[in-house]
């Protein structure tokens, strides 16, 4: 594809391109550029990229995994929310016709609409911004984007909360939200000096491939993920006294009883335990 190999992995030439540009770092975009070429390769092949793929690129920042990206991938969409980095990326991404750059916000982009658009499956690749990733993900799935697979950089601690199983401490809402939607597998743990500047946090590389259909069947989504929710905003009570004090759920602790009851489940269960076929089964037993 492009005239040179992608060669902005290379410290060196990031550094030269940054200093060309005047470009500062902003710190409410929470900007991180990758600068191993090593873990670049990486998560192109944990993204399983070939010429059918569109790929959604998130924060592309100076185009440094872009260029990679675009090397492999029919078409490449590259949306950054930073005016600042567009004059960059115009010059960074010149010899590769099949990528398009879009300045936007990726939260108010109607993601499911290009999606639709490609008429081929998309792939979302990305060193995703770290306060934002949650939004970013929870959206792509709650709005049933119709992707393939999320190749993303995320920091360590929220990769090891998506893949985390029941009964442990990073267990939660996260865990079984990503898990309803996707088998998550973290791919590669990816230390501070890998980027530039540094975070102060660890990262990991996760790839969560979509499910066709959930592992699940709950009645109602919406409902399953309310109760999710109530039961591990506070962790250390049991579950009927979480469900029974969040009032948005309208239950009273005796509905609550008789539904664990009638699950086996003992009634000092905590929401820390219950895996997401359990919370399914207690949000269609609830619903009744």
């Amino acid at each position: 594809m492009g005239l040179k190999m992608a060669d902005l992995g290379i410290p060196r030439n990031t550094i030269q391109v940054l200093q060309k540009h005047q470009f500062v770092f902003q710190k409410k975009y929470g900007q991180n550029f990758l600068i191993d070429p090593k873990v670049l390769d990486r998560i192109i092949r944990a993204a399983d990229i070939t010429e059918e793929d569109s790929v959604l690129e998130i924060g592309p920042g100076i185009g440094t995994m872009t260029q990679y990206l675009a090397e492999r991938a029919g078409r490449v969409t590259a949306v950054e929310i930073d005016r600042n980095l567009i004059p960059i990326l115009e010059e960074t991404l010149a010899d590769y016709p099949n990528v398009t750059v879009v300045n936007q916000d990726i939260l108010k982009m109607d993601v499911k609409a290009f999606a639709e658009g490609e008429g081929r499956p998309v792939k979302v690749v990305a060193n995703l911004p770290y306060y934002i990733t949650t939004p970013i993900i929870m959206g792509l799935f709650e709005n049933h984007v119709p992707l393939e697979s999320i190749t993303v950089m995320v920091q360590k601690e929220v990769a090891c909360r998506m893949q985390a199983g029941p009964g442990t401490k990073d267990y939660g809402a996260l865990s079984l939200a990503v898990q309803y939607y996707a088998k998550p597998e973290i791919v590669a743990n990816v230390p501070p000096n890998c980027f530039m500047p540094r975070p102060d946090v660890g990262s990991a590389v996760i790839r969560m491939t979509r499910y066709e259909k959930p592992p699940v069947q709950a009645k109602d989504e919406g409902r399953m993920f309310a109760l999710i929710r109530a039961s591990f905003n506070q962790r250390r009570k049991t579950l009927a006294n979480s469900l029974g004090n969040a009032p948005e759920l309208g239950l009273s602790k005796e509905k609550i009883l008789q539904a664990l009851e009638k699950m086996r489940l003992p009634a000092a269960v905590r929401g820390e335990a219950l895996t997401l076929e359990q919370f399914a089964c207690l949000s269609n037993e609830l619903s009744k």
